[in-house]
């Protein structure tokens, strides 16, 4: 079951958490398509991690995770042993080896209950029990004008402490336009890249002060990373599509622990990480916040 939050400015289509699949991405406030309505012309932002069928990890849209490197138990976990995956659910460990995020996993889905109201949606992971740990997410998305704020609250109801981290895996391309010289991606800070995965990525980003672009349009995957930011500079990013004036900006309440930019031809993804240390009985909560634009002249 899926559901569509409207609001006369925005659309948001979100995935019911009964029809998630995969190991990867946290099955609540899964948001697969944004149609930006108030203007003269109807924009649309998200797109899938892959245009091939059974290619990729399953991503489209603004879906998150929680723990790319290493999910709660994994390595505790014995061979055909569960560990937790925080919004997915109990995954089963297939062999003695490293976790990897695009690994496809057995999966026990977690209890999750939802409650919709007039312009927001409410979903609440219902903990289980595995190796010690345990943990209560609530998750709400709401529309306000032309924007939609995701609130989350993690509660370790473990007997374990949690060290993690979570991030929004935005698969975004404003109008399908394909990622090239027409897009700038901006941020609060000048742009320093602290890894590059490739002489690719190097040829390709065109980085100047506090803005990226790309030299040309990519003919294969790129990906960079870039630190966080202090607790004293709030974070954002803002990505738009130049000749037509739409993009779309997101900004949060918590100090960015780092940055990720992964994309190809028709899709670019900033990834903003928060870093997340919770005592047994512990709590925490923080704000996403999109906003969608769209610069008449």
């Amino acid at each position: 079951m899926g559901y569509t939050l409207r609001n006369g400015i925005l659309e948001a289509d979100i995935r019911g958490p009964d029809t998630g699949t995969g190991s990867r991405f946290d099955r609540t406030g899964w948001i697969t398509q944004v149609r930006l309505t108030s203007g003269p012309e109807i924009h649309e932002f998200c797109m899938p991690e892959s245009m091939e069928a059974g290619r990729g990890t399953g991503g489209t849209g603004l879906c998150g995770e929680f723990g790319i490197s290493s999910p709660a138990g994994y390595d505790e976990a014995a061979a055909g042993g569960q560990f937790s995956k925080i919004g997915v659910g109990l995954l089963t460990k297939r062999e003695n080896e490293d976790y990897h995020f695009s690994g496809q996993y057995p999966v026990l889905p977690y209890s999750v209950l939802t409650e919709v109201k007039e312009g927001s949606i409410r979903f609440v992971v219902m903990p289980a029990e595995c190796g010690g740990y345990a943990f209560r997410l609530e998750k709400r998305v709401a529309l306000r004008k032309a924007s939609i704020e995701i609130d989350y609250v993690l509660e370790n109801l473990g007997s374990r402490p949690l060290k993690t981290d979570e991030y929004v895996h935005n698969f975004l391309a404003i109008d399908r336009h394909p990622i090239g010289p027409d897009y700038r991606l901006r941020f609060p800070v000048p742009v320093d890249f602290d890894e590059v995965e490739s002489d690719y990525t190097s040829g390709l980003l065109a980085a100047e002060g506090r803005e990226i672009g790309w030299r040309s349009m990519p003919d294969r995957e790129f990906y960079a990373r870039l630190p966080g930011w202090a607790d004293s500079v709030p974070y954002y990013w803002e990505l738009t599509h130049m000749p037509s004036g739409a993009g779309v900006r997101e900004s949060g309440d918590f100090a960015a622990d780092r940055c990720a930019l992964w994309g190809k031809s028709h899709v670019v993804s900033p990834e903003i990480f928060i870093s997340l240390e919770l005592s047994p009985g512990s709590s925490r909560g923080w704000r996403r916040t999109y906003e969608f634009f769209h610069y008449s002249e």
